[in-house]
């Protein structure tokens, strides 16, 4: 581990982070109220109907992301992309204000498109404000994921009282103020400039092969959390009926988040300051993973008061292999590629964590009944993974470049 010296995270990093988590506080605010909606009184959709829109909508994010970053790195520019996004975000959360399916159709389509428009190409530009910083890029990342963490955690609360309180449509009207919010940072912002920049010196198959690693393992993560995060909601839910710990139903359902907040601080502060390598912390993360998946372990399939500690620090070890996983990508993304075309990489990313995330859901029904048994998948998964990238920080570091 190496001491970083005279490196300090740029005043754009408050920019970026702030326009991001306004941006994630829309998003995941009104996915809370968009289902609920269409099975309510004004559009009375049965829920197969509204689940399958949903999931077109989701799905449909992947392929307007790919399309948002060939606009941002070779036509109009990654920050132009980044406004115009927010502002069709906007318009398709005010748009589902419109009492019919058409309103509905059309909002859903803008809120698509603009959010294809704004993620990668604001991951790709707050990447580049760390071109000649590269050994801040983990710490600069870790920033960005934990306002996204904050900016979802607020925005479900905020969105979801607004609809409940006040009718869906200002909670629409609500996510919709949050993404103009979200433009006004950028306005503030310039565009990252790539005439002076640190080259990568590893030849382009090294740097091929470190994307791809890196591309594979983190898609596998996410696929391997979906399965696992089964246990941790079944035994959620049992241990809020027995624990006798003073916490609240609504603390249990966001207690995730609450993990990950010091966490990410402290990876922060401590990442700032020393450097140890991506793929290092790649595999830090799932030897973390491991010891929160084998805690579980040891809590019986019907759970008593007595077990919930081993849940909590099975959920704080999982918020240390999150964060010692999710914003690294990035960091590898931005290290090893061509600045030029980077939020193209960037919402190439998105397709192999789809892909298997759909692999793994087809799986998914049957593990609700056996939760079990897709916990020692999990965990014998993620053991696979650690031991393989031992073996590959080995490789490396024998082969010698050419």
């Amino acid at each position: 581990m190496d001491k970083i010296q005279n490196q300090k995270h740029p005043r754009e990093t408050f920019y970026y982070g702030l326009s991001r988590m306004f941006e994630r506080a829309s998003f995941y605010g009104f996915r809370t109220l968009v289902v609920l909606y269409m099975t309510g009184e004004v559009l009375k959709m049965d829920n197969a109907e509204a689940f399958s829109i949903y999931g077109f909508f989701v799905g449909a994010l992947v392929f307007s992301q790919i399309i948002g970053a060939l606009f941002g790195d070779l036509l109009i520019g990654n920050r132009k992309s980044v406004i115009i996004g927010g502002i069709l975000q906007a318009i398709g959360a005010f748009t589902l204000c419109l009492p019919s399916t058409i309103g509905l159709y059309v909002g859903l389509f803008l809120i698509v498109l603009g959010s294809g428009f704004f993620t990668p190409n604001i991951i790709s530009n707050f990447g580049k404000l760390y071109l000649n910083k590269t050994k801040l890029l983990d710490s600069g990342f870790t920033i960005f994921y934990l306002a996204i963490n904050l900016g979802s955690f607020f925005g479900i609360i905020l969105i979801g009282y607004l609809g409940d309180s006040f009718g869906y449509n200002t909670g629409f009207i609500g996510a919709g103020i949050l993404m103009l919010l979200a433009i006004v940072p950028i306005l503030f912002s310039k565009e990252p400039t790539l005439n002076a920049i640190d080259k990568c010196e590893l030849p382009i198959n090294k740097r091929i092969v470190k994307i791809s690693i890196a591309m594979l393992v983190v898609a596998l993560f996410w696929g391997i959390y979906e399965i696992a995060n089964i246990r941790f909601f079944d035994l959620q839910m049992q241990l809020i009926d027995v624990s006798t710990l003073s916490i609240s139903k609504t603390t249990w359902q966001s207690i995730n988040a609450i993990f990950m907040i010091p966490v990410s601080l402290i990876a922060i502060v401590l990442w700032t300051y020393f450097y140890s390598s991506q793929f290092f912390k790649l595999t830090i993360g799932f030897i973390f993973g491991v010891l929160s998946l084998g805690l579980l372990f040891l809590i019986p399939e019907v759970p008593t008061d007595e077990h919930t500690m081993f849940y909590l620090v099975s959920l704080l070890f999982l918020a240390i292999s999150e964060i010692h996983i999710a914003p690294i990508i990035h960091s590898i993304l931005t290290k090893y590629a061509n600045p030029k075309y980077l939020a193209i990489l960037i919402s190439l990313a998105f397709v192999p964590t789809t892909v298997i995330h759909y692999g793994f859901g087809l799986y998914i029904t049957e593990l609700y009944d056996n939760p079990i048994l897709g916990l020692t998948f999990a965990i014998t998964s993620m053991a696979i993974i650690g031991v393989g990238l031992v073996g590959y920080i080995w490789w490396d570091k024998k082969k010698p470049s050419v």
